[in-house]
């Protein structure tokens, strides 16, 4: 790709900069390698803990200043966390762009964590806490990556539970910051119309003078689990469900042909082929969603619906029977064209969006230490055989396998 070049700083961070000259809008960002799998059971929730306090205040800039400071040109300033991940990231015209990677930086490097502001958010967090639970279409993921990774980093709640984040100090902040930062593990992401040359001498000014860093931290390879059946009674009228099972890391080479599988049995199309069975024909859910995650050392795959109690053995008999289409019969080559065209045009709408695609571009030079093109990834949905579909359906949709997590009126 011309237009993306990166350049890495003497203290080990890499810079990315993508030039798109139709717009008048850059997104740029911070991601670290750094996520809620790095924390133990003491400290759960200290990951997301962090990516709010970084708001709160640095050595230059006090809470309000830091909201404001982009809020009043009209742009915008989010962060997020995940499993693997921490990434603090920011939307504003181009003249603006040196501003918003100066806060960028400041937040992510020189927050000082004032107390009076941890225990509001540690209110807030709590509070975020409480309304996932009252969700139940929510919690039920959370609670169904615990059944999937037992007694394992994977398997925590990004948020924490309430015993860890009612003692977090800012001490446990600095102390997790420390031990898990790396600037070799950082990328700074961004794309826009402006110059690579312009967006690495600002690159340069605001983060080359971070102190160099490294840790060699290990993460612990999660053990494959045994299948689980688990039933919890929750406040609600309708019965939750989630069913799957441990699957592919980011690098092997079946996971771009199993997602493409997941995407056929319950993606985001109307026409997959669980939308079209349980929702469509009997109108049993008003939603079935069936996803695929990949983490750099394993995965899973997971199919999540809500029904009426009285229908949920229904509904999964009928999954059932969805699964064992794709293990029993290879696709025709008319079939196969149709998904392959469908997940094609799925990818491009989703590269379509800049911020997306920002984002896309951090995770993918630290996960693959490379950005794969359109051209390249669509080589190799044409590679896929009907027979990896059938031989991968088969390896990965073994009903003995499944676990099942129900929440129950």
């Amino acid at each position: 790709m011309e237009s993306i070049k990166t350049h890495i700083l003497s203290n080990g961070i890499t810079v990315v900069h993508r030039q798109v000259i139709h717009t008048e809008i850059s997104h740029l960002g911070i991601m670290l390698d750094i996520g809620s799998r790095d924390e133990n059971e003491t400290n759960q929730g200290l990951a997301h803990f962090w990516e709010h306090m970084a708001f709160k205040g640095t050595q230059k800039k006090n809470n309000l200043q830091i909201i404001n400071r982009l809020e009043v040109i009209g742009g915008e300033l989010n962060a997020y966390t995940t499993k693997e991940k921490i990434c603090f990231h920011a939307s504003v015209l181009s003249p603006h762009y040196e501003r918003a990677l100066e806060l960028l930086s400041d937040i992510t490097f020189n927050s000082t964590f004032p107390e009076k502001e941890l225990e509001k958010e540690r209110f807030v967090i709590l509070e975020e806490m409480a309304m996932y639970y009252d969700n139940p279409e929510d919690a039920i993921q959370d609670d169904f990556d615990e059944v999937l990774f037992p007694n394992h980093s994977l398997g925590y709640n990004i948020l924490g539970v309430q015993q860890t984040v009612s003692n977090f100090q800012p001490s446990d902040l600095r102390k997790f910051i420390d031990e898990h930062l790396d600037t070799h593990r950082i990328v700074v992401s961004s794309i826009g119309k402006l110059s690579h040359h312009k967006v690495f001498q600002w690159a340069e000014k605001h983060l080359g003078g971070i102190a160099k860093k490294s840790n060699l931290k290990q993460r612990v390879i999660p053990k494959p689990n045994a299948p689980l059946e688990k039933k919890i009674k929750r406040g609600m009228s309708q019965s939750q469900v989630a069913i799957g099972r441990q699957s592919f890391e980011i690098l092997h080479p079946d996971r771009l042909a199993f997602f493409m599988i997941i995407n056929l049995l319950g993606g985001p199309g109307m026409n997959s082929m669980l939308n079209v069975s349980v929702r469509e024909k009997h109108g049993l859910v008003y939603n079935i969603d069936a996803s695929f995650t990949s983490y750099m050392d394993s995965g899973f795959w997971a199919i999540y619906f809500g029904t009426e109690p009285n229908q949920v053995n229904k509904a999964l008999k009928l999954i059932g029977k969805e699964m064992n289409k794709l293990k029993e019969k290879t696709l025709s080559p008319a079939q196969l064209q149709k998904i392959k065209s469908q997940l094609k045009g799925q990818l491009a709408m989703a590269e379509e969006g800049n911020l997306n695609f920002m984002l896309m571009m951090a995770k993918s030079l630290l996960d693959r230490e490379k950005i794969e093109s359109l051209e390249e990834i669509f080589q190799q949905i044409d590679a896929i055989s009907p027979q990896k579909v059938q031989e991968l359906s088969n390896q990965m949709f073994q009903e003995d396998q499944i676990s099942r997590l129900i929440f129950e009126p």
